[in-house]
């Protein structure tokens, strides 16, 4: 009986490990092609569409989004991909640009 408690116990701290060290994380991305007022609307609703998308702020004036996401559900490859298949190609911009 101990020892089958002790392997539920281990089963279930590996299927919970992942999520243990879960981050939420903020980045920045450099979008192309807004060149309306309407683009920012659908470079937000795309990339706010990946699961693990908390918020995103976009910036038509600087050409930018910045997105905070779950980086357990996704990651700001799969953000980048949303936004470029909605026509919007995205690129992390480097720290200090």
């Amino acid at each position: 009986m101990k020892k089958s408690l002790s392997v539920l116990a281990l089963i279930a701290s590996v299927m919970t490990a992942s999520t243990a060290f879960a981050a939420e994380r903020t980045v920045t991305f450099a979008v192309d092609n807004m060149t309306c007022a309407s683009c920012p609307y659908i470079v937000k609703t795309s990339m706010t569409a990946v699961p693990g998308v908390a918020n995103v702020t976009v910036s038509f004036e600087a050409k930018t989004a910045t997105v905070t996401f779950d980086d357990a559900k996704t990651n700001a490859d799969i953000i980048a991909v949303a936004s470029m298949n909605a026509g919007y190609p995205a690129h992390l911009r480097q720290r200090g640009s």
